[in-house]
């Protein structure tokens, strides 16, 4: 009947596709085509958080068994992100909010210079679209590093959102949970293991 059992998305009233939608996705096409011919190269920007109230459903248990996981209230752990299409990952990690100038900050750092056209994919997220962030699109366009605004609602056009759902229910160990401290090492491990220990096949 051409279903399958998997997660429904949440949403607010009222959300659903931009007017735009079709043409951007149809632009970030072309990019993604000539990232692969090496004219340009392709990132994908996006934040996250993670506590010690675990995010994993799921998971091979004994018939009749129910294992536990250790969850208790905890401040956020906030990893700002730039993952590249062919599995490169750039993190930043805080206990602090990402606010948009650290987001700016952090695009001045990781794209000082560039060998070739460089394109950030980021979606509406108001750290993206503060004074601080538009405000620096202009230098940074005179250095060939540039922004591409995703349409609203649009989390399925943003690669880097397949990483923290990896992340978040497959790759994070349940130990992770037991101490902020734990938590805060299996978040990095996974971080420095991108690419080699944790991949993900971007077909």
């Amino acid at each position: 009947m051409h279903m399958s059992w998997h997660r429904f998305r949440r949403s607010l009233p009222g959300q659903g596709q931009s007017p735009d939608y079709a043409k951007k996705r149809y632009a970030l096409e072309h990019l993604k085509q000539l990232n692969q011919a090496g004219v340009i190269d392709l990132y994908y920007l996006d934040e996250a958080g993670f506590s010690l109230e675990p995010k994993v459903p799921y998971g091979w248990q004994e018939i009749g068994q129910y294992e536990p996981i250790a969850s208790q209230r905890s401040q956020q752990l906030n990893v700002l992100g730039f993952m590249h299409r062919a599995g490169r990952l750039e993190s930043y990690v805080s206990e602090q909010s990402i606010t948009g100038a650290v987001v700016a900050h952090c695009l001045d750092t990781y794209f000082a210079t560039v060998a070739i056209p460089t394109v950030i994919v980021a979606d509406q997220a108001p750290v993206h679209r503060c004074r601080a962030v538009q405000d620096k699109r202009a230098e940074w366009a005179a250095r060939d590093v540039y922004l591409f605004d995703l349409p609203s609602y649009s989390p399925e056009l943003n690669l880097i959102e397949i990483l923290w759902r990896f992340m978040k229910y497959q790759w994070i160990e349940f130990s992770a949970y037991e101490s902020w401290q734990a938590l805060v090492y299996g978040v990095e491990k996974i971080l420095k293991g991108f690419g080699k220990e944790f991949v993900i096949n971007f077909a």
